[in-house]
This record gives C-alpha cells, structure tokens and sequence, in this order.
C-alpha cells in the first residue's frame, strides 16, 4: 500500500492521497480521481490502469462542472423564482456557491495529481 505516515504535498493536493514520491500514491490517486467522476467512470479498467490518462479526464469532467456551476449560478434567480421561494432562492445560491468552492479545490487537486503522474516534481518552497 503506502506509508501512512504523514506527508505534506504542494498546496492544494487533496489530504486524502499521499504525495507522490510515497510509495503507492497512485493507487489511492486513482480512487480520489474517480470519485470526482461519474460513477460510471469506474467501468473502464483501462483508465484505472493508466492513471495519467484517467486524470486527464478527470480534468476535463470537472472543468465541465465548474462551467455548469458558474451558470447555473448566473441564472438561477431569474429561471427559478417563479418556482422557489425567496428562502429556497437563497438556499439554492448558498449551495451553488459551496459547490462551486468545492470544485475549485477538485479541480486544482485533479491538475496536482495529473501533473505528478507525467512526472513532474514538487519542491517545498521555503
């Protein structure tokens, strides 16, 4: 598996896989990645056994949300309050913002790891 010791990775690499450089990291990598996908994702082997390949998608898959997000977020006052009330305008705001924050952090977590899986190094940075 890997050392469960703690590591730190570059900013914005997600807490839940180890840095590259541990050994093992592309497997928990792999997990992560697939779980800011379809699940349906999950059916294709071939992208877990090519984890470069699955985070490049990865990327693109939650670049698309994030435009879906940001939208939605532009128009939803006007299309849906006829049908919501102001209190559930605002609660669908508050969760298009989270969500979008939430993606935001995906997204910079989907470029680390693609990154280090083309072999690129992070150095601490004093």
């Amino acid at each position: 598996m890997f050392d469960s010791r703690p590591h730190a990775g570059p900013p914005g690499w997600p807490s839940a896989v180890p840095p590259p450089g541990v050994s093992g990291w592309e497997v928990p990598a792999v997990s992560w990645l697939l779980d800011h996908c379809p699940a349906d994702y999950r059916l294709y082997a071939g992208w877990r056994r090519h984890p470069v390949a699955l985070a490049w998608l990865t990327e693109r898959h939650v670049e698309a949300q994030l435009i879906a997000m940001r939208q939605a977020y532009r128009e939803a006052r006007v299309e849906m309050s006829d049908y919501v009330p102001p209190e559930g305008i605002s609660e669908l705001m508050n969760g298009l913002e989270r969500e979008g924050v939430r993606l935001l952090a995906a997204a910079r977590g989907v470029k680390l790891i693609h990154e280090a899986l083309q072999g690129k190094t992070f150095v601490a940075k004093l």
